[in-house]
């Protein structure tokens, strides 16, 4: 019996042994994929915003996310921005970034960031870009970014939005996004503390997951120094208005 159920033990690590060299491992039944392997590399182009918006002038807004690597190490692209027809626009950010996995649904990342205003006298900025972007308790998306930029010094950009499923295909996204500054640099439209916070809901029906249209309300509130710089150019430090847009990924 001892022989036997030696035997059966050397047999079984055989089996064993010549599963994990084929790839499959222990519990694989036959018909099911195989694992996913951490080390292997895949992208994601995601653009979360792409709308037409009337909170201020009529505005078409962009707001488009990329990366590709593995499950904890990927090379991260954002950018962001507002074209208004027949007149100026403005880069609010393209970051590029090194993104790492340092707990589960978190990421750090850390890279390069520039920004742009196409206005009378707009000129290019360099940032350096340090954030934390990852998925907080109750599903909330956060994306926490600290920028050190050239001329207008640190600045905490802060974005929220959690989707609330109505149905299989129809959400509701509550979003929100504040910025905080270091200090006041007026040429910039930038003030010490608070800049502004912007609250918006977006309702969205996905034809296909990778396709949804959407409609929503964006309410908008500059302050200190950013309020008073909005007044100086003949606009109002508060704003609100209807969305529509097109969300899409591949």
């Amino acid at each position: 019996m001892r022989r036997a159920s030696m035997g059966m033990v050397a047999a079984g690590l055989l089996l064993s042994g010549a599963a994990q060299a084929v790839g499959v491992g222990p519990g694989h039944q036959p018909g099911w994929p195989l694992p996913v392997d951490e080390r292997a590399r895949y992208g994601k182009l995601l653009a979360d915003r792409l709308e037409r918006s009337g909170v201020d002038e009529a505005a078409w807004v962009w707001d488009v996310q990329g990366w590709y690597g593995t499950d904890r190490t990927r090379v991260w692209m954002e950018a962001e921005g507002e074209q208004i027809l027949g007149a100026e626009g403005d880069l609010d950010r393209l970051d590029v970034q090194w993104s790492r996995l340092v707990a589960p649904y978190w990421d750090l990342q850390l890279g390069l960031g520039y920004r742009r205003s196409w206005a009378e006298g707009g000129r290019g900025r360099w940032a350096v870009v340090g954030g934390y972007q990852g998925l907080a308790p109750y599903w909330f998306e956060v994306d926490a970014k600290l920028r050190l930029e050239e001329q207008t010094g640190l600045r905490l950009d802060l974005e929220a939005e959690h989707d609330v499923r109505l149905g299989q295909r129809l959400y509701l996204q509550p979003r929100l996004e504040t910025r905080v500054a270091a200090r006041s640099a007026p040429e910039a439209g930038q003030g010490a503390g608070l800049n502004y916070l912007q609250l918006g809901l977006r309702l969205r029906y996905e034809f296909r997951r990778e396709l949804a249209p959407y409609l929503g309300w964006v309410w908008r509130r500059a302050y200190g120094g950013a309020g008073s710089a909005l007044r100086v150019e003949g606009q109002s430090a508060q704003a609100s208005g209807w969305v529509a847009g097109l969300r899409m990924w591949y």
